[in-house]
């Protein structure tokens, strides 16, 4: 009898020391996700929410600002208030040419790779213009054209039958400018200084396409968006605030 609880204590603790021995593997072999980027590029990812965060609150700020001169001028004039919100509209849109500090960017072939030899190319790939949009955007752009092109909100840039198409317009020559206005000429030195030293340098080149920027201009001219804008999924309200 004594025997037998004996060899049952000691099968007990031997499936506990089993148990505990499984668990110990299991954690030292599924080790946890680590975050294996380097201080700068965590700087530099802490930077841009930073500025993405700046921009957002920026915007709250002025349409706060804008609902509340609207108020007051709908107060003082129904009549007023809504010339002045539509010819607001109006520059928001892109549908006037817009003056202000800003930068110009120029894309042109590399001379060296035409001195080699190599056969320099007649257009820019819509993927690079997109991505230099979306990074001027990011950098507080306000308005931007590109080879005479405004761009807007419902701009396209695609291929078509291998050549770069912007809202229709095609890019056949090089060099193409690209004008930028921001806000004041503060954030328009600060749009040089990054440009020039942003990666968007280093894709243009392996392209064989060199993008410089010029110093920044106390007034830079963006014309006004030219093609029709299609309105879509919207109805007249009928009088009465029935739809």
């Amino acid at each position: 009898m004594d025997r037998q609880k004996v060899t049952l204590r000691f099968t007990l603790i031997s499936a506990l020391i089993g148990f505990m021995i499984a668990v110990q593997f299991q954690t030292v072999t599924e080790p946890k996700v680590r975050d294996t980027r380097d201080i700068w590029q965590l700087r530099e990812a802490l930077l841009k929410e930073k500025e993405m965060q700046y921009q957002l609150l920026t915007e709250i700020r002025s349409y706060e600002e804008k609902l509340s001169a609207y108020e007051s001028k709908r107060k003082q004039s129904k009549e007023q208030a809504l010339k002045d919100t539509y010819l607001e509209l109006k520059q928001e849109t892109g549908l006037t040419e817009v003056k202000g500090p800003g930068v110009t960017l120029e894309i042109e072939p590399v001379i060296e790779d035409i001195k080699l030899g190599y056969t320099p190319t007649s257009t820019v790939p819509p993927e690079l213009l997109k991505r230099l949009v979306n990074e001027l955007n990011m950098y507080q752009a306000e308005s931007i054209s590109i080879d005479g092109q405004r761009i807007i909100n419902t701009t396209v840039i695609r291929d078509i039958n291998t050549e770069t198409k912007i809202d229709g317009h095609t890019i056949k020559d090089l060099p193409i400018e690209i004008k930028v206005i921001v806000k004041d000429f503060a954030t328009a030195e600060k749009l040089y200084n990054r440009m020039n030293v942003s990666k968007a340098k280093d894709e243009f080149f392996t392209e064989s396409l060199r993008l410089s920027v010029t110093k920044p201009s106390t007034e830079i001219t963006v014309p006004a968006y030219e093609n029709p804008i299609r309105i879509r999924y919207m109805e007249s309200v009928k009088e009465g605030g029935g739809s």
